[in-house]
């Protein structure tokens, strides 16, 4: 196992990225913001909770989406569902999606998908925390990057959180 951030470079990270989003979205006028479930979330929700410091008093709109039913790898075996909450129109909004870990781009692929049933968005941008850059298989890119790294298709990439696995880490396997 290779640590690629330890808790202080990924608690560094998540802050440069609120910084990031909030120099394009000042204020975060018409901006919305929704986490990938299952493991994006942990990610958003401190990305959230960064944007709440930085705007106190501010409202933030924040869903959480599940793209189980839109993957085209749902075949391959029953995934676990997780719970879609999106109780705000994203209609004619700049919609940030948020996840941990860009890989084949198939997730973030299903997670457009998903979004249509809730509106048209007037723009759409992806946050990750890691862009694993050269095993993409489809033409997607992320315009608020943690960091890139350099992997083969047979290293994992995981990213651990304290709720979740009882550490804050992300590691190469």
């Amino acid at each position: 196992m290779k640590t690629i951030l330890n808790e202080q470079q990924l608690a560094i990270t998540i802050q440069r990225l609120t910084h990031q989003v909030l120099e394009n979205h000042l204020n975060l006028e018409n901006t919305v913001l929704i986490g990938i479930q299952p493991r994006g979330i942990y990610f958003s929700n401190r990305i959230v909770a960064q944007l709440k410091q930085q705007l106190p008093g501010s409202t933030i709109p924040y869903g959480l989406l599940d793209i189980t039913f839109y993957r085209d790898d749902v075949r391959k075996g029953l995934h676990e569902l997780n719970q879609t909450d999106i109780p705000f129109s994203i209609e004619d909004k700049n919609v940030i999606l948020i996840d941990d870990v860009l890989w084949t781009g198939r997730t973030i692929r299903a997670a457009l998908d998903a979004l249509l049933d809730f509106g048209r968005p007037a723009k759409v941008e992806l946050c990750v925390l890691i862009d694993r850059r050269f095993s993409r298989q489809l033409p997607i890119q992320a315009d608020y990057t943690g960091k890139s790294i350099d992997s083969i298709i047979t290293q994992k990439v995981k990213v651990f959180w304290k709720e979740k696995d009882g550490k804050e880490e992300v590691a190469m396997l």
